[in-house]
């Protein structure tokens, strides 16, 4: 498992992040993306994405919804990273952000695994015990002509609905001060 704040050296083009829990909370995986050409947009359960068409950035489903308890899985597939200047991954206790509450991030088992085509995978476990309800987690810098690095912050904060990838970005630029 990396620690918060290693960087790691990627060599792949496309990616596949899965979000994994069983207990009883709708956790929910999302992606900001920053294209090279600088378009902004956001993958997650209200917007999809499209695997075959910009942003090449797919989710599969919502799982969760009302706090279910048993396994649940969300799955990410990136499928061109040539295209993308940034990612920013991020999971959220979705009931929690809307009514501003601590998330269930201790509670929750949660696994974030993220395998490149090689099949090679780093695993990330969402364990934070801040009183936050969204977890940026990691990051995915391509603005590099030679390298792709994945970078692996892990920094909650506190959302009272969400409504903006600005909100998001917010937990960004707090960690990259």
């Amino acid at each position: 498992m990396p620690q918060k704040n290693q960087e790691h050296i990627l060599d792949t083009q496309k990616l596949k992040i899965a979000l994994n829990w069983s207990s009883a909370a709708d956790f929910d995986l999302a992606a900001v993306y920053e294209s090279k050409e600088g378009k902004r947009g956001i993958v997650y359960f209200g917007e999809l994405g499209k695997s075959d068409a910009f942003p090449y950035i797919s989710l599969d489903k919502d799982a969760g919804i009302g706090d279910a308890k048993g396994v649940k899985a969300e799955e990410m597939n990136i499928n061109d990273l040539a295209l993308m200047k940034k990612l920013w991954l991020f999971c959220w206790d979705y009931n929690r952000v809307q009514s501003g509450q601590k998330a269930r991030f201790t509670k929750g088992d949660i696994i974030v695994k993220i395998t490149d085509d090689t099949q090679k995978t780093t695993r990330i476990d969402i364990d934070d015990s801040d009183n936050g309800n969204v977890c940026y987690f990691a990051c995915i810098d391509n603005s590099q002509s030679n390298k792709i690095t994945l970078k692996t912050p892990q920094l909650t904060g506190t959302l009272r609905g969400l409504k903006t990838i600005e909100q998001l970005m917010a937990l960004v630029r707090y960690q990259e001060q």
